[in-house]
């Protein structure tokens, strides 16, 4: 394994630690962490598909409801997170989501129980996100930290794939309201692993140092890295955990949150940082991936692609495009291109896709009832572009950099921050678009 990483990964620390500290432990802690991240994903795919499926919109057609309670659980995580550990508040946030799964499948048509099933989803979905980037990024090694942070984004786009598959499926196979509780019920298999996955990981040996339970820091640290705890990496490694705490304390000795709060707004550095963060999280969703995520099999259908079976089997391949493109990114790209310049050419990418196809819709738009023009296939072809760019950038790179840039001692607050701000305007997206896409000339395209 460490050969391969050494040849795809070209930075200092690749060439500088020792090779024993890639071994298996630390990419099953970072998958069974980002199991979160499927579960954004599928709760993303499912709810998209299944607003076009009939029996579901003959008893409730409803969205944006779970986005309200990703945005508190993103905010109630930190300190939760903060006093019993980034462990225990992923497996709090898998339990929560999978109440909210069970109640939407057990409200058989009555809107209140479907409300607050889909809010409490959320809420737990909202809640993984703000930990799952700080518990992969506090237990990985410095030279593919960027790789394995990245794979939170990695997992949202495995999960967004197999919620448009799974919405596909019971298109063509199931009728009646199984249509819909198949998928709704399959958002629960995520909770479930990272469930699964979490009882049998670690807790992240940065926190217990901050509890001030060094040997378990030390020892948790050892397993990680699997290096003896007398190995001079190990060694620095943890001596560099303690010094950073002890520099912090000494700044502000017991500090509660409103001092942190003080810290991280009052302070130039901090400031600047967190607003960042916030600024990095408004711009992925100001992107509008989300809008296709959300309303796809509509958007496709602007394109001129017709019946709902093939949206959304092009929503399907969609979802494919995405997590090829996350995949490549993070093996190839993460840890050496850099997190600036991935953000710079990926815009640049993006705007041109989109430019293209408002350019095409306001000029020669398709025609229901006859054949899709060579112009609609290459505007088919940059919604696929649009995707794979966003992986190679606004995706995965905003979660790396919210939780590589603050303090440590500031890390879970400012990821909690941005991780709000990226529900917030999620909310914001899957509120307006339906609404554009009803009112704004040419189908919502200008």
């Amino acid at each position: 394994m460490s050969v391969i990483l050494r040849s795809l990964v070209h930075n200092e620390a690749m060439q500088e630690d020792p090779k024993e500290i890639y071994g298996w432990r630390v990419y099953m802690l970072a998958c069974s962490a980002c199991f979160g991240g499927m579960l954004f994903g599928m709760e993303t795919g499912i709810i998209g598909g299944v607003l076009t499926m009939h029996p579901f919109k003959a008893k409730y057609g409803l969205e944006g409801l779970s986005k309200a309670g990703c945005f508190f659980g993103a905010l109630i995580a930190s300190p939760v997170a903060e006093k019993w550990g980034r462990k225990t508040g992923l497996i709090a946030a898998s339990i929560i989501a999978i109440i909210g799964c069970i109640m939407q499948l057990a409200a058989s048509g009555h809107l209140e129980a479907m409300y607050v099933g889909r809010l409490i989803n959320g809420f737990g979905v909202g809640f993984a996100s703000m930990i799952n980037p700080l518990y992969v990024s506090e237990n990985a090694p410095r030279a593919i930290r960027g790789g394995l942070t990245g794979l939170y984004q990695l997992f949202i786009t495995t999960g967004i794939m197999l919620a448009f598959w799974i919405n596909y499926g019971s298109l063509l196979h199931i009728s009646g309201t199984a249509q819909y509780m198949v998928p709704l019920a399959m958002q629960a298999l995520p909770a479930l692993l990272l469930l699964a996955g979490m009882l049998l990981c670690n807790e992240s040996p940065r926190w217990l140092a901050k509890q001030d339970r060094w040997e378990d820091a030390r020892a948790t640290l050892s397993r990680v890295r699997n290096l003896p705890p007398t190995h001079p990496y190990l060694e620095n490694e943890f001596q560099d955990i303690v010094n950073q705490l002890e520099h912090e304390r000494r700044l502000i000795a017991g500090s509660g949150f409103w001092d942190l709060m003080k810290e991280m707004w009052m302070i130039p550095g901090n400031r600047k940082r967190a607003m960042i963060s916030i600024f990095l999280m408004v711009c992925q969703q100001m992107t509008g991936t989300n809008a296709i995520n959300y309303y796809a099999p509509q958007i496709f259908k602007n394109l001129g692609i017709t019946g709902s079976s093939t949206g959304l089997f092009a929503t399907g391949v969609y979802g494919i495009v995405k997590m090829v493109g996350c995949a490549i990114f993070l093996v190839f790209v993460a840890d050496s291109l850099g997190r600036r310049r991935s953000l710079l050419w990926t815009s640049v990418a993006q705007g041109l896709t989109m430019l293209y196809i408002g350019l095409y819709i306001r000029i020669a738009p398709p025609v229901e009832g006859e054949p899709v023009i060579p112009a609609g296939y290459v505007a088919l072809v940059c919604i696929f572009l649009f995707a794979a760019c966003f992986q190679f950038g606004w995706g995965p790179v905003c979660w790396i950099y919210v939780s590589e840039i603050p303090t440590a001692r500031l890390r879970g607050l400012n990821v909690a921050f941005a991780a709000a701000t990226q529900w917030l305007f999620n909310f914001v997206v899957a509120r307006a678009v339906p609404n554009m896409l009803a009112t704004v000339g040419a189908n919502g395209y200008g």
